[in-house]
């Protein structure tokens, strides 16, 4: 389910981003990724992401971080290394998965964040998680 779908996104004031690779809906607590079919998530896309939620948030505000997989698309997991390293503004992050192929590729991920990370089958779980974190 896409976040504009969401049963309950009346209950959030949110702004909605679309950058080249994917849409970002930036709510008062936690982000929501929705990335682009078939891309290719490489550090100069994790820097666009970073800059654009410090931009929202500013450099010292702890938020969550949903991934809504709604599209399948492909990221190279050592970037979230180095994003460890650069950025420190994500407090919890959830992986919302809707198939086999994107559990596998959000077991990965997963592997690869220092942070909480909660894998969820649906987007309510995750925001229920981010919220609770």
């Amino acid at each position: 389910m896409r976040f504009e779908e969401y049963i309950n996104l009346s209950e959030f004031s949110h702004k909605k981003i679309q950058l080249s690779f994917g849409k970002f809906f930036i709510c008062d607590h936690f982000v929501v990724a929705e990335l682009n079919h078939e891309i290719h998530v490489d550090w100069s896309i994790i820097q666009k992401i970073a800059n654009m939620i410090i931009e929202q948030y500013g450099y010292s505000k702890k938020i969550g971080f949903i991934s809504n997989k709604v599209n399948s698309y492909s990221i190279d997991p050592y970037v979230w290394v180095t994003f460890s390293k650069e950025y420190d503004f994500i407090e919890a992050a959830a992986i919302v998965w809707y198939n086999d192929a994107g559990f596998m590729s959000a077991t990965l991920e997963k592997m690869f964040l220092k942070n909480s990370v909660k894998l969820c089958e649906t987007l309510d779980e995750a925001v229920l998680y981010i919220l609770n974190s």
